[in-house]
C-alpha cells in the first residue's frame, strides 16, 4: 500500500485527486490539505510515502515545504504537481529534493504511474520541464563562475567540519549527515552555521557548489584521534 498526502490550495483539486487516487487498490490517501504548514502537521500524525505538492500555496509554499520535509523526513518522496513551470520554482524544488515535477495537465494514467515509479525511487519530470532542467545544468557547466575561498579561511576548519562539507556536497540532508557521522542533528546544524561563517558563504547551496568545484566531495578524511 502506497500512502499518499495531497497538498493543494484549491478545494476542487484536492477532492478530485482524492477521489481519483482512491480508486487505485494500492493507494491510500492519508490526508488532503491546503498549505505547507498543514502538510507538516499531517505528517506528524500519519507519515505518507509520497506527497503530491502544489507550488503556490498560502502560509507556506511547496518549495519551502519540500525543503523542510526532506531535511526532517528524507525518505518521503515528493512530487510537485502544479500549473507553473517557472524556472526558479523548478530549480529550487529539485534542489531541495523533490523526486518529481509534473504539470497538472498530465493524464490520470501518467499520474498513477508516476506515483508508483517515484515510490520505487525513480525521478519523474514532465518532458517540457526536463528540457529546461537540462538547459539549466548545461549553462551551469559552461559558466566560469566559481566560489572563491582563501586558504586562510579553510585552515580554520576542523576535521569533522570537512567531513560535513563533503557530505553536503554529496547532497545529504542534516539528518543523513548526523547518522553517518554519529552526531545529533543539532550538532550538524551548529557546525554548518560555523562552517558558513568561517568561509563567508551565504547558504548550504553555495557550500555544496564549492565542495563540488574544489573536489572536497571526493576526499577521504581520517578520524581524529
Amino acid at each position: 500500500m502506497i500512502k499518499i498526502l495531497i497538498a493543494d490550495d484549491q478545494e476542487l483539486i484536492r477532492q478530485s485527486l482524492q477521489i481519483l487516487l482512491g480508486t487505485e487498490a494500492e493507494f491510500e490517501v492519508t490526508d488532503a490539505v491546503e498549505n505547507g504548514k498543514e502538510v507538516i502537521r499531517s505528517i506528524r500524525k500519519v507519515k505518507p510515502d509520497v506527497i503530491l505538492m502544489d507550488i503556490r500555496m498560502p502560509e507556506m509554499d511547496g518549495v519551502v515545504c519540500t525543503q523542510i520535509i526532506k531535511e526532517n523526513y528524507p525518505d518521503i518522496k515528493i512530487i510537485i504537481l502544479t500549473t507553473f513551470d517557472d524556472d526558479e520554482y523548478v530549480f529550487n524544488a529539485l534542489k531541495y529534493g523533490a523526486s518529481g515535477y509534473l504539470l497538472k495537465g498530465i493524464s490520470t494514467k501518467e499520474l498513477v504511474e508516476s506515483i508508483r515509479k517515484v515510490h520505487h525511487g525513480t525521478a519523474m519530470i514532465n518532458e517540457d520541464i526536463a528540457s529546461k532542467v537540462v538547459k539549466l545544468f548545461s549553462q551551469m557547466a559552461k559558466s566560469n563562475l566559481t566560489i572563491q575561498i582563501s586558504e586562510q579561511q579553510t585552515e580554520e576548519l576542523k576535521n569533522t567540519e570537512w567531513k560535513i562539507i563533503a557530505l553536503i556536497g554529496s547532497g545529504l540532508s542534516n539528518k543523513e549527515i548526523a547518522g553517518k557521522l554519529c552526531l545529533s542533528e543539532g550538532t550538524v546544524r551548529n557546525s554548518l552555521s560555523n562552517i558558513l561563517s568561517k568561509l563567508d558563504l551565504r547558504d548550504r547551496t553555495q557550500l555544496a557548489i564549492w565542495a563540488v568545484q574544489t573536489g572536497v566531495v571526493n576526499k577521504v578524511f581520517e578520524d581524529e584521534g
